[in-house]
């Protein structure tokens, strides 16, 4: 086997190993980002600021690609204020809610301030690690990197029941990431299954249109969007809220009581538009779907809001997912070195996978990366 030419590319800050033997390309970084969202863009700003060699690489066909598939309606129940990443605040009212477009349009201006190195349609396959480091392998050529930040966030598999299946063909199924508008829908009523903030407001909206049902598993409880003129999330902030660990008692509290629906336009439409509760599904069958108060219901249309789960089967090293599948961190810090979770859920506070508060765990992820280096 031929040796391996080298060759130094010093306007990318990276270095290039080129396999003539096998015909492609291996490039070595110091950091490879994984995920080109707000959580890889929050740490490439840090990373940035250091002089990093880095390249954030993501499998999607644009930036801000997740927020642009959202529903057409979605806003954000964070003001503006609480919906930048470090250095570069989004524009507008500070007080009010930005839409969706509007997240994706602040996203392509992060990366082009900051002169952000990302590489789109680059899938990864596989992520190895050996003596010197990581190799990750993707749709588009081998990296060699001695730190891997994973920050491919908490939207990454979308979760569906397996009892879906038994639902007829008639019936238009939809996961709420695929919803866009009431157009989507097929005549006939629609169930709309899961309590969260984005149920919520999908089943608002097709209440306006269609006689619509909200399958949820616990009484919803609410909070206002703005009090005194200024955002709920102002008053989190000047509270303390904001600021609460994953490990302290009102963390805790929190994240065992979940979410509120925020703004009060479900309850109003369970008042006045016609939104009719009903408990957890437990079973479907043909176009009946049956609760758990023993209920049922024929249904033409499901909008199945349940969420993601996540996905790390590319993920080949040891010691970082345990038993149950979760990933074992210290707010974000492996016991594997050098490799880094960024933008999960309560990784360290409530904000962690938000706009809000990702870049508060990049920031100790770069501080830890400075102290293993030295």
């Amino acid at each position: 086997m031929k040796e391996a030419k080298e060759a130094i590319v010093v306007s990318f800050g990276f270095f290039v190993f080129e396999n003539t033997f096998l015909g492609e390309k291996l490039m070595r970084y110091e950091t490879i980002v994984i995920g080109a969202g707000q959580a890889g863009l929050a740490i490439g700003y840090y990373l940035k600021q250091n002089n990093k060699r880095f390249l954030i690489i993501d499998k999607g066909e644009a930036l801000g690609e997740v927020w642009k598939n959202r529903y057409d309606s979605l806003k954000l129940f964070t003001p503006r204020m609480f919906s930048s990443l470090p250095g570069l605040t989004i524009e507008g009212n500070q007080q009010g809610f930005p839409s969706k477009d509007e997240i994706v349009d602040y996203i392509e201006r992060y990366t082009d301030t900051f002169e952000l190195p990302v590489e789109l349609n680059t899938e990864v396959l596989y992520v190895t690690k050996n003596e010197e480091g990581f190799c990750v392998e993707t749709t588009k050529g081998i990296f060699y990197t001695t730190n891997v930040v994973v920050a491919t966030g908490p939207f990454q598999k979308k979760w569906i029941p397996a009892f879906s299946n038994s639902l007829s063909e008639n019936i238009l199924q939809l996961h709420s990431s695929e919803y866009k508008n009431p157009n989507q829908l097929q005549q006939g009523n629609v169930l709309v299954v899961g309590g969260g903030n984005s149920g919520a407001q999908i089943a608002v909206e097709l209440s306006e249109e269609k006689e619509t049902y909200l399958a949820i598993s616990k009484k919803p409880h609410y909070f206002p969007l703005m009090i005194g003129g200024k955002s709920v999330f102002w008053w989190f902030d000047k509270l303390g809220i904001l600021k609460v660990t994953n490990t302290s008692f009102i963390g805790d509290m929190l994240q065992k009581k979940g979410d509120p629906i925020f703004g009060g336009q479900l309850k109003h439409a369970i008042k006045d538009w016609g939104v009719s509760l009903k408990g957890k599904v437990i079973n479907v069958e043909y176009k009946k779907v049956t609760f758990e108060d023993s209920t049922t219901l024929e249904v033409n249309n499901i909008i199945w809001a349940t969420g993601f789960k996540q996905d790390y089967e590319w993920l080949k090293v040891d010691g970082v997912i345990d038993g149950q599948k979760n990933i074992i961190h210290n707010r974000g810090v492996s016991p594997i070195q050098g490799l880094y979770f960024l933008g999960l859920p309560w990784q360290s506070r409530r904000g962690s996978s938000l706009l809000q508060g990702v870049g508060y765990d990049a920031k100790y992820i770069i501080e830890h990366m400075k102290d293993i280096a030295t």
